[in-house]
């Protein structure tokens, strides 16, 4: 493995931000995903670069040298960033689609991030109900997806994955526990939106689906079904930041198999950027957990 980008903004950010809590929060990740990119920083380097003591973090002799080098490579790469952008590559607003919940709590991060290197262009969430999330309504110019795209009509590139939760009635006998198991949703009435969602019969493992499902159109219908404890559902990490509702608390589902996320555009119109969005966004995501909404 070779010194990455990640590694040396991972770096900065602790120095400029004193602590890898606030690092963290600058870069929208966590503070064991900062702890992981400094450490191979230092693994690849084969000396520390940082220093923890009781008012935070500071640089060691060499960390200060690799410092001073790590921000004249960042300076490079956003100079590299800027000239795609002043080429007319990215469009003054590039139209991000998504059918249920856009990338969670890394969504406005990466709003950010993208005018920080792309001044002139602004990254524009648009929600849309179908199953291609806008791209074949000409709604959006790229989706976010967790289902598969029609392989021959649209490509798709993985920018990482999110753990499954249970979604429940606040007073549910489920809601009391820390993390759900799939074979507790056996028996259960289930809300799930075919046209959308990620709740599909396959999820359960034989001998344990739900009694039955009940059909939603979308993220606002399959909350107020659950929160009247008329169903329970099924979704994933970025609903639960993006959609918290009054009533309705989210578990873990802990033995559920996480749901890639996906960026998807048409296959014979592929944007110039999209591989830079890819990258951004890739960058962003590090392995989500499920919060115990109380």
């Amino acid at each position: 493995m070779a010194v990455e980008v990640r590694h040396l903004r991972a770096l900065l950010s602790v120095l400029e931000e004193g602590t890898f809590t606030d690092a963290a929060i600058a870069l929208g990740t966590t503070q064991a995903s900062v702890s992981r990119l400094v450490a191979a920083l230092e693994r690849e380097l084969g000396t520390r670069v940082l220093q923890r003591t009781p008012r935070g973090a500071v640089a060691t002799a060499a960390g200060a040298r690799v410092a001073a080098h790590a921000r004249r490579v960042l300076q490079e790469v956003e100079a590299i960033t800027r000239l795609a952008a002043e080429d007319g590559d990215v469009p003054a607003e590039v139209r991000v689609g998504y059918a249920w919940a856009a990338l969670g709590r890394h969504t406005t991060v990466l709003q950010r991030r993208w005018q920080e290197r792309y001044p002139a262009s602004a990254l524009v969430f648009t929600q849309a109900g179908t199953g291609t999330a806008g791209l074949l309504e000409g709604l959006a110019d790229v989706v976010v997806t967790r289902r598969p795209l029609d392989g021959h009509r649209f490509a798709t590139a993985v920018i990482g994955t999110e753990a499954r939760c249970a979604a429940l009635p606040r007073d549910h006998p489920l809601a009391r526990r820390r993390t759900v198991r799939l074979h507790d949703f056996h028996g259960a009435v289930v809300a799930s939106d075919a046209r959308t969602g990620t709740t599909t019969p396959d999820l359960w493992p034989p001998g344990t689906a739900p009694a039955a499902t009940r059909d939603t159109r979308g993220v606002d219908e399959w909350l107020t079904l659950i929160a009247a404890g008329q169903a329970i559902g099924t979704t994933t990490a970025a609903t639960t930041w993006q959609h918290r509702r009054p009533g309705v608390v989210y578990r873990p589902v802990v033995d559920a198999e996480p749901v890639p996320v996906r960026l998807g555009w048409w296959r014979d119109a592929e944007p110039a950027w999209a591989a830079a969005l890819v990258r951004m966004a890739a960058e962003l995501y590090a392995a989500d957990g499920c919060p115990s909404q109380t």
